[in-house]
């Protein structure tokens, strides 16, 4: 009597993993969408002062053919639910077409979860050694990447495994030949301190070499253009607050951001507000009243906006509708 072969575990259930992971992606790049769309500030939790998921979701490499790039993983990911589970809830009565279905998709599963990985692998390296901050949200996805790859390699029995790697090779090529053209503009400009091509945002860095002044703190060494100088008119105009303290570099950072000539406009017209008891222009009691626990803090139309805001963010809560091609990012 011949005993038949069972089906081992992951070959039962890969598919739905694969649908419950990827719609987990969905779920967190959705959210992230909805919140670039709607100028809103998505949760995240950090130091005040410090880089955030925020830095991230304004910073240059996150519009794609300007678009967000999370609209592009929300994609991504639903395309993976929608070809993990159509062979369970859409069975052919005929046989080979059920088998044809099955393995075209799987198919599409293993280039969309290679191509996935790259670009995640890719975004990574930009976290850790660009854009230099902590995401878990970015965290999160690529680690979602690496599952659907790993599920779709050992999810079911593929008869050529070298034509996995084939693809493999073939596909992570495509993706990180692509990815480095959409991004060739932000990486070229932008992304060391002090670069200078014209129509690309630089980014900004700050590492005090000398104490601070306790009139100004640091001097501002960058200079505004319209969009920023009008930004700070605008903030001005609807009554924002910034709260400040002479001596905190991240202070200094949102400083270098406006620019000299706009951030003079914020400074005199008493949307900064300098909490240090020991500076000349302090206002602590202020601040106390205002609950401030960090530097810099915004408050904006009732809003409260801890730590270093990107000028991007600024205008989106702040319902600025001029021009935003501001010069510097964080």
């Amino acid at each position: 009597m011949i005993r038949r072969r069972s089906t081992p575990w992951i070959h039962k259930w890969s598919r739905p993993l694969i649908a419950a992971i990827a719609g987990l992606g969905a779920l967190i790049t959705g959210y992230l969408t909805v919140e670039k769309f709607t100028g809103g500030t998505a949760a995240c939790v950090a130091e005040a002062g410090a880089k955030g998921c925020n830095d991230v979701l304004s910073s240059p490499w996150a519009t794609v053919l300007g678009q967000p790039l999370t609209l592009f993983g929300f994609l991504a990911y639903a395309s993976m639910v929608v070809l993990a589970v159509t062979p369970l809830v859409w069975k052919p009565e005929d046989k080979n077409s059920l088998k044809q279905l099955e393995n075209s998709t799987w198919w599409l599963l293993l280039v969309g979860a290679i191509a996935m990985s790259v670009f995640s692998g890719y975004l990574m390296y930009l976290l850790a050694f660009q854009i230099q901050v902590l995401c878990p949200y970015c965290i999160a996805s690529a680690l979602f990447s690496l599952s659907l790859l790993v599920l779709t390699i050992v999810g079911r029995l593929w008869e050529d495994i070298g034509q996995i790697f084939f693809t493999a090779l073939i596909v992570g090529m495509v993706t990180l030949i692509g990815t480095l053209g959409v991004y060739a503009g932000v990486n070229q400009s932008g992304v060391t301190p002090g670069s200078s091509t014209p129509g690309q945002p630089q980014k900004i860095t700050f590492t005090p070499q000398v104490n601070p002044n306790p009139a100004f703190g640091w001097e501002i060494t960058t200079t505004s253009g319209e969009a920023e100088i009008e930004l700070a008119r605008h903030l001005v105009k609807i009554g924002a607050k910034e709260y400040v303290a002479y001596w905190c570099p991240h202070c200094h950072e949102q400083k270098l951001l406006f620019g000299k000539e706009a951030y003079q406009i914020i400074k005199e017209n008493g949307v900064m507000v300098e909490c240090a008891a020991d500076s000349p222009q302090g206002q602590p009691e202020l601040c106390k009243a205002a609950k401030i626990e960090g530097f810099p803090t915004w408050i904006i139309n009732g809003q409260t906006y801890s730590g270093v805001q990107n000028l991007d963010e600024l205008a989106k809560v702040s319902n600025y509708t001029g021009a935003r091609n501001f010069q510097y990012f964080r």
